[in-house]
């Protein structure tokens, strides 16, 4: 069976730290794609380097610093990076599409059953899309925020074998090993935590937006999804082929096991609120089999909608699952800590026993 990776491609490794699209670079990327793509396998390509191509396009222009200026650039340079991509892969005889993707269109289940249709059709007629978030246009309410994020979503749509994120440097350090010689180097990582954090910095380089924090975040969302996830450095000869030969290439970072589909989109979906439940009712929770009552909630924050996405954390404040809401935040303020019998009596009307139903659950 075809193994699918998810490739995604940084600002820094596109212009090989430079300030224009390095054609020669993305050449070789494009090169071990198709020699995947040849020996069956599948890949999807998320690719930062709109808004740098766009400032090449227009002549390296000084702009502001704001959200327009932004989208203009990637407006402009959206064009010339898929034009750049699809002149390349025809060299080796491969037609690519673009696809823009929003966290709004994800959202909802429609629209992630019709993304992942998209996508799922492409790769089975060997085509290669092309992914970016759509910077011309998304606002910060919709918007993923950096193509790291947005390729573990990719992931998740895809159900994807591998994440592979290239970067500038070789991968995941305890420091920045421009910087400190004696940074010590993490070739595998079976749990992104709170400490691996704490030594993530922010954007490495001055075209991207993301860094190894992004990076790691990434990876702890790909890795819920069951897809494992490699940082490594774009620049290394052949690093895509030698990653799917099974080498030790980069930093590997394990994933938890496989999820089915309605988990992985309830997983990938951002919470609108936060549903804290008593002992009791998480130890029933953690079982796997059992739906959340009204009698186990002690308390509920945010403001959300019969069908959004909340969380589910213990009195301590630790995470234990998501699900979807069987009732909107003021409906449960009233019958949270009440037995179920009491629903109609409290509302006037019942639309179930359950605050969220086991088959709208997924366990962190």
């Amino acid at each position: 069976m075809a193994r699918v990776f998810v490739v995604k491609v940084g600002t820094s490794t596109l212009t090989a730290g430079g300030k224009s699209l390095s054609k020669r670079q993305m050449l070789e990327l494009a090169r071990q794609i198709c020699t995947l793509l040849d020996a069956g396998e599948r890949v999807a390509l998320v690719s930062s380097g709109a808004i740098a191509a766009g400032r090449e396009a227009l002549g390296f222009p000084r702009l502001q610093k704001t959200v327009a200026a932004k989208q203009l650039l990637s407006a402009v340079g959206q064009a010339r990076l898929m034009q750049t991509w699809a002149e390349l892969f025809a060299l080796f005889e491969r037609t690519v599409a673009q696809v823009l993707l929003t966290r709004g269109e994800l959202s909802r289940r429609a629209g992630y059953l019709n993304a992942r249709d998209t996508l799922q059709a492409l790769l089975a007629h060997g085509i290669v899309p092309i992914i970016n978030e759509n910077d011309a246009l998304a606002t910060e309410e919709i918007r993923v925020g950096d193509n790291d994020n947005l390729s573990a979503l990719v992931a998740n749509l895809l159900d994807a074998d591998t994440l592979i994120l290239l970067t500038d440097i070789d991968g995941l350090y305890d420091a920045d090993p421009r910087e400190n010689p004696d940074a010590r180097f993490f070739s595998e990582v079976m749990v992104v935590d709170d400490d691996l954090f704490a030594i993530a910095g922010g954007s490495g380089s001055a075209g991207g937006t993301g860094g190894m924090r992004t990076k790691l975040e990434a990876a702890r969302c790909a890795g819920q999804f069951g897809t494992e996830t490699v940082i490594a450095s774009g620049e290394k000869e052949n690093v895509l082929l030698r990653i799917a030969a099974g080498e030790s290439v980069g930093t590997k970072i394990h994933a938890a096991s496989r999820r089915e589909s309605r988990v992985r989109w309830l997983l990938a979906e951002p919470p609108l609120g936060t549903l804290t439940v008593d002992s009791g009712a998480a130890t029933r929770l953690k079982t796997g089999r059992a739906s959340l009552l009204p009698i186990g909630i002690t308390d509920v924050l945010g403001e959300f909608q019969r069908g959004d996405v909340v969380r589910v954390v213990r009195e301590s404040g630790s995470p234990l699952a998501v699900g979807v809401a069987a009732y909107d935040a003021d409906a449960l303020r009233k019958i949270q800590g009440r037995p179920s019998k009491e629903i109609s009596q409290i509302l006037g009307d019942s639309l179930g026993d359950e605050a969220i139903h086991r088959d709208d659950l997924a366990l962190l």
